[in-house]
């Protein structure tokens, strides 16, 4: 079924007052769903998704042909533009960040312990300008425009990187304190934190399937550790978990609004409102 979306106004996700409205996020949290876009083409395994304006730029990866894609998409899931990412064996791109001006973007190696690029690129014209690169896979990037650093999680989020400058300072790595759920894709949001969005599979005992946990992840950047960690058990009608692969949010009323991309190829952007009081 599609809804129709009716026209909010939005505080961008840099604001400070995601954070709080985040915090206030419980386990008996009502999301309701209040919109679906039905993607209109092909979108291979989605990672990472931020949305300016009206339009969505999602990163995905064609495991067939060994390209990594940042697409363009409209509000009516119909395809703008497709930046082709790849250089060698670097064809993952994964969850990325938008700092109002540019859209941070990892391209790794698809296995863990590998190699990865960070670029920019501009959601105008498309560009991709390379920022650094790193011997490790990156799952995940965003920009700290409040101290112009970059931080990045490793394949399933086990470490944390950051760099000054843009990317042009020194790299320090950290240790995830935090085993809650493995980030898929990050956001930066004012005074140094990010919120994660992820999934973690469960083994109860050998040969019983996995349990597959979803949630989101407030972290704080100063010194990477949790400041709040809620489940989020919202599953598409063919049973995917929302929080699968890419994720956005905005403020919205008293709460938030979330935007998941969880399914693979035949995609829909589900869109999610829950009231945090805040």
């Amino acid at each position: 079924m599609r809804f129709l979306v009716a026209l909010v106004v939005t505080v961008p996700l840099l604001d400070g007052g995601m954070a709080e409205r985040l915090a206030g996020l419980t386990r008996t949290s009502l999301w309701i769903e209040a919109g679906s876009i039905p993607v209109a083409f092909g979108a291979f395994h989605p990672q990472g998704m931020v949305k300016i304006g009206d339009t969505f730029f999602v990163s995905s990866v064609d495991k067939g042909t060994q390209v990594g894609h940042l697409f363009k998409i409209d509000n009516s899931g119909k395809l703008l533009a497709d930046l082709k990412l790849v250089e060698g064996a670097m064809y993952h791109p994964g969850g990325i960040d938008y700092d109002g001006r540019d859209i941070w973007v990892p391209l790794a190696e698809y296995r863990p312990d590998s190699h990865s690029i960070v670029y920019r690129v501009n959601p105008d014209t498309m560009k991709a300008t390379e920022v650094l690169r790193v011997a490790d896979h990156l799952g995940a990037v965003v920009h700290d425009t409040d101290d112009d650093s970059v931080h990045a999680v490793s394949w399933g989020s086990r470490r944390f990187y950051k760099w000054t400058r843009g990317g042009a300072g020194p790299m320090t790595q950290t240790l995830n304190p935090s085993y809650y759920v493995d980030y898929q894709d990050c956001k930066y949001i004012r005074g140094h934190r990010m919120v994660c969005s992820g999934v973690a599979d469960l083994r109860r005992a050998p040969g019983l399937p996995a349990v597959r946990l979803g949630g989101l992840e407030l972290i704080s950047l100063a010194d990477d550790r949790p400041i709040h960690q809620v489940p989020i058990a919202l599953v598409t009608p063919s049973g995917v978990g929302m929080t699968q692969n890419p994720l956005w949010l905005e403020t919205h009323g008293a709460g938030l609004r979330a935007y998941f991309m969880p399914e693979d190829n035949h995609s829909t952007i589900y869109i999610y409102d829950v009231d945090t009081g805040r």
